[in-house]
């Protein structure tokens, strides 16, 4: 099937995101799940809302990224992968405290093998994509 002419896309606009718990920006932030240090910045997407190394994150951001608004603040795990139309790869975060579901821009620095790990599971496990049918 031949590929779509990308549309003329405007870039991303970057976001003012609030890191620490008194406010502050800053340019790092600690990891819930391997607790390390992880940057701001992120290649390929304005910016980062999970660890590239473990790929977990945290529920913080209600409707609109950056935002902070959720009250949760529970650990997110990536459960799943999905992709968009234009064929891009998105995270699919489950949270741990509250079960809600998110998807997430990958960024390029992102662990691969984390990333095709979670990508082939429903292929190593096929009672998943039966539980994931029952659940419909």
């Amino acid at each position: 099937m031949p590929r779509r002419k990308p549309a003329v896309r405007r870039p991303q606009r970057t976001k003012d995101v609030l890191h620490g718990r008194a406010g502050e920006s800053g340019d790092a932030f600690r990891c819930v799940g391997c607790r390390m240090d992880v940057p701001v910045t992120a290649p390929g997407t304005a910016h980062r809302n999970h660890c590239p190394h473990c790929l977990s994150s945290r529920h913080v951001d209600r409707r609109v990224p950056g935002d902070r608004a959720e009250q949760c603040r529970g650990r997110m795990e990536a459960v799943s992968m999905s992709a968009r139309d234009n064929g891009e790869w998105q995270l699919v975060h489950q949270c741990l405290a509250c079960g809600a579901l998110k998807a997430n821009r990958i960024a390029g620095d992102d662990n691969a093998l984390a990333l095709m790990r979670i990508a082939l599971r429903p292929l190593a496990d096929p009672r998943i994509g039966h539980r994931a049918l029952l659940a419909l």
